[in-house]
């Protein structure tokens, strides 16, 4: 099959048209139609070693977390550790070593020592714990020690923390007004261990305010604490 293709000369007889052949007008329709691909940016002429913008950019890689991120409390610190010293372990408890112990009756103007207030001080360089009560005997000839006003444990199960310098308190009522009065010429007291009733201390002999007490078998004794008036509320009633 031909196909007719005219041209224009500069001539008198105006258009000239010569037969082209259908392979040529088959020829110049397929590089037409190439070109038109090509020109419209479509990703089927790119290069297949290429990517698209997209395909190619690279994940933001993250830095993997450390294990343990959050931080963990110190063990041994005051609140997770009964009787904390700041992180360096357990307190000890005291021992007679470490306290200067007194007595003063109350009122101090009073005639009657019925009333004592015991009074213990911290005078080493570490803190230590009182626990309890003073397992407190009136007299050389005592037979057993002083009962204890259950309900005075200011912060039940837990000890007394003495930081040096600092004082700590327990009521002794001397006479109750019971039977079996008799003259007490001295005043002893154990400190307590972790356990109640067992001995952390060797006897310490407590200096009295007055040189003869009257007891009898009402005496009492309170837990420690660190509010002198706290313990004194319970005896001087009484």
């Amino acid at each position: 099959m031909k196909s007719a293709a005219c041209t224009h000369r500069k001539s008198p007889r105006g258009w000239k048209c010569y037969a082209v052949g259908a392979a040529v007008v088959a020829a110049l329709l397929g590089s037409t139609a190439c070109r038109s691909d090509t020109a419209d940016g479509s990703d089927a002429t790119r290069p297949s070693g290429r990517s698209s913008a997209t395909n190619s950019a690279k994940p933001v890689e993250t830095a993997p977390s450390k294990p343990g991120g959050t931080a963990s409390p110190k063990p041994g610190g005051t609140s997770g550790t009964p009787g904390g010293n700041g992180g360096s372990g357990p307190v000890a408890a005291c021992t007679a070593a470490d306290l200067a112990v007194s007595a003063v009756k109350e009122p101090a103007d009073s005639k009657e020592a019925r009333h004592l207030l015991i009074t213990v001080q911290n005078a080493g360089d570490e803190k230590c714990d009182l626990y309890h009560y003073p397992l407190v005997r009136l007299g050389a000839d005592a037979r057993t020690t002083v009962p204890v006003i259950k309900d005075s444990d200011p912060d039940p199960g837990k000890p007394v923390t003495l930081a040096p310098g600092k004082e700590a308190y327990a009521a002794l009522l001397v006479s109750g007004g019971a039977r079996d009065e008799y003259e007490a010429h001295s005043v002893s007291l154990r400190l307590q261990g972790r356990t109640p009733g067992s001995n952390a201390s060797k006897p310490m002999d407590v200096p009295l305010p007055v040189k003869t007490l009257y007891a009898d078998d009402g005496q009492l004794v309170t837990y420690w604490t660190t509010a002198s008036g706290y313990a004194l509320d319970f005896i001087m009633s009484r």
